[in-house]
């Protein structure tokens, strides 16, 4: 359902990969009767108009209904702590000029991607 590798791709301003989230979010937040109803009918075959129409911006994911955001907030602690340390850590990091410098220019960059993709799981946080 999400790919070969079952992740989602968030960007500041929206899920980059929203087909994918919604349909997931759908079937897992589905009874069990609303499950063999959708693979009785191998997906959903008219799906309203608004929900083909959203987008899973920032304002339409603190939108969703509570199993959805509850899920979503669930999935978002569990990969923050897939990481060895916290936002604060990697902050503290870049603000200190000497350390930050006696890292290699590979270990920098990857500081910077670390610190760009739990700022943006912090904001989804924050949003459902």
């Amino acid at each position: 359902m999400v790919g070969e590798e079952g992740a989602f791709v968030l960007g500041w301003d929206e899920v980059l990969t929203e087909e994918e989230l919604s349909v997931t979010l759908k079937v897992l937040c589905m009874s069990e009767e609303e499950f063999k109803e959708y693979k009785e009918q191998d997906g959903w075959e008219d799906d309203s108009e608004e929900e083909e129409n959203l987008t899973l911006s920032n304002e339409a994911l603190s939108r969703l209904k509570p199993p959805c955001k509850q899920l979503l907030y669930d999935s978002v602690l569990l990969t923050l702590e897939s990481y060895r340390s916290d936002l604060k850590a990697e902050q503290d990091l870049l603000n200190n000029k000497e350390a930050y410098e006696k890292l290699s220019r590979r270990e920098q960059q990857a500081l910077h991607v670390r610190y760009g993709q739990k700022r943006i799981l912090h904001q989804l946080l924050e949003l459902v």
